[in-house]
């Protein structure tokens, strides 16, 4: 049974400036795989910015928004050896999770050069 959907976009360039202004930033935001997986990229800026709207529509999803102390590194981006994105929870997202019976994780990404897109959707 589908539990909530979220959706989310945003624009590359704000991703980007954000980052690069603020030291610190990426890290708070995004695993050291995600980070890993971004930087291996032509256009990372693009990736780090669907990987944001992935885990902005995880949150719609999950009818929390960033309440509920809920960290962005929280909720990680990860890609099967297909490509395929996927959804990792830890730390208070897993809990959140677990009270709301959600055993299973749908995301789907897309971006442009100047926006990114993405579409959870919670399972349980």
């Amino acid at each position: 049974m589908i539990f909530g959907v979220g959706i989310d976009i945003i624009e590359v360039s704000r991703v980007e400036d954000k980052l690069n202004r603020t030291p610190g930033l990426k890290e708070k935001l995004y695993t050291p795989v995600e980070i890993a997986y971004c930087e291996s990229k032509k256009f990372p800026y693009q990736h780090y910015a669907a990987r944001f709207a992935a885990k902005e529509a995880f949150l719609k999803a999950l009818g929390t928004g960033w309440s509920q102390g809920i960290k962005f590194s929280e909720v990680e981006i990860r890609n099967l050896e297909s490509g395929q994105p996927v959804i990792e929870v830890y730390g208070r997202a897993k809990e959140l999770c677990q009270v709301q019976g959600i055993n299973r994780f749908f995301v789907s990404l897309s971006h442009l050069k100047t926006h990114a897109v993405a579409t959870v959707i919670l399972e349980k």
